[in-house]
C-alpha cells in the first residue's frame, strides 16, 4: 500500500506557476528604464477598485442562495441604502469610507440581530 504523496507533475505545475507569478509580478522591477502606463489605462486603473467592490457586494446584497430577495424586510438593503447616503453625503470629506461601513452596518446589526431580518 502506497501513500499518496506529490507527483512529480503536479510538483512541476506548482513550480511553474510559482516562476510565472514571480516573473509577472517582477516584470516592472527588472527593467532599467522608466515605464509609464499611457493615460488610458491610467484612467482605466482608477476604477477598479470600485469595480471589484460592487462585484463582491453588489450580488451579496440582492440574491440568498442564488435567488432574488423576495422580501423588503431584508437588513442587507436598509444597510446597504444607509452606508450609500452616508457616503455621499460626506465624500470629499475626510473617513468618508470608514464612515461609510460603520453607518452601514449601525443599520445593518440591529435589524438582522434585533429583530431577525
Amino acid at each position: 500500500m502506497s501513500s499518496p504523496g506529490t507527483d512529480g507533475w503536479t510538483l512541476g505545475v506548482i513550480v511553474g506557476l510559482a516562476l510565472v507569478t514571480v516573473l509577472t509580478r517582477c516584470f516592472f522591477f527588472i527593467s532599467s528604464r522608466p515605464w509609464h502606463l499611457p493615460h488610458w489605462a491610467q484612467r482605466g486603473l482608477q476604477y477598479a477598485p470600485i469595480a471589484a467592490l460592487a462585484a463582491v457586494i453588489a450580488p451579496e446584497l440582492v440574491m440568498t442562495q442564488g435567488q432574488l430577495i423576495a422580501s423588503w424586510q431584508d437588513a442587507r438593503i436598509y444597510g446597504a441604502a444607509a452606508g450609500i447616503a452616508f457616503y455621499f453625503w460626506r465624500r470629499g470629506a475626510g473617513q468618508a469610507v470608514l464612515g461609510t461601513i460603520v453607518v452601514g452596518m449601525a443599520v445593518y446589526l440591529p435589524l438582522h440581530i434585533g429583530l431577525g431580518w
